[in-house]
């Protein structure tokens, strides 16, 4: 595979545009019509099977924002580029990427994009889905009252090496309040992950205990050591599946506006 290699045609359709808010600035690409989703990319950036999910989301009738955080949109994966993209993301203050009890930068700024979104794309809120380093970002966005559909896709920050880290959901004690209210007064939060992915650590158990019922939890057979990535690299339809239809439940049908 050659490294240097964009497959440019997965964006075909996207805009792009610089979103600046909270002091932060990064290209978002955009496409579809209908309520709002933000699809936050994994490691190493939006790659051509992130697009393809993006896409799919827009063709069941949404209007995705996608930021490209880290990486070069539609650069396929390597094992060179996941590196240097990893240290990207360990290096910049606005992930956080080691913090324990901390909302990231990052978090304002996506609330500031999904924001945006909602006011252009109208509809009864926003959705949005994290991938790995992303996969908690989802969760931190819920303090905005417009976010009704969040999706934690494996979250694997802060990166867990330690006790703490391994529980931490990183997010401050006054945004997880909020969260746990919203989620108390019906505001559900879908998680996927596979079983025993080391990357997770025992996030979903802190989640279960403070969210109850909210939390739905799926957690898929781990058929190599490998598998991580639920909606991407190591796809499972089924799960791709299920997002989209809490996309669709929450933003396109009857379900009540929860704030």
């Amino acid at each position: 595979m050659n490294d240097d290699r964009n497959d440019v045609d997965v964006l075909a359709g996207w805009t792009v545009a610089p979103f600046t808010a909270a002091g932060i600035t990064h290209p978002v690409y955009r496409r579809g019509v209908g309520p709002g989703v933000v699809v936050v990319h994994e490691v190493p950036g939006i790659t051509p099977a992130v697009a393809t999910f993006a896409n799919e989301v827009v063709a069941a009738g949404f209007t995705v924002a996608m930021p490209s955080l880290i990486g070069t949109p539609g650069k396929p994966v390597s094992n060179a580029y996941g590196a240097r993209s990893m240290l990207k993301l360990c290096v910049a203050r606005e992930f956080a990427a080691w913090a324990t009890g901390r909302t990231a930068p990052i978090i304002p700024w996506l609330r500031a994009v999904a924001g945006h979104l909602h006011d252009t794309a109208g509809g009864p809120g926003v959705g949005a889905v994290g991938m790995c380093f992303s996969g908690g970002f989802a969760l931190g966005m819920m303090v905005d009252d417009r976010m009704l559909a969040p999706v934690l896709s494996q979250p694997s920050l802060p990166i867990v090496l330690g006790s703490a880290r391994r529980r931490d959901v990183h997010l401050s004690d006054d945004d997880l309040a909020t969260v746990v209210e919203r989620a108390a007064a019906g505001c559900q939060v879908l998680g996927l992950r596979f079983e025993g992915d080391p990357l997770v650590g025992d996030r979903f158990d802190t989640l279960a205990t403070l969210l109850r019922d909210s939390f739905i939890s799926v957690e898929l057979p781990r058929a190599s050591k490998r598998d991580h990535s639920v909606l991407t690299e190591q796809r499972d339809e089924a799960s791709v599946r299920q997002v989209i239809e809490f996309f669709r439940d929450r933003l396109l049908g009857d379900h009540p506006i929860v704030g």
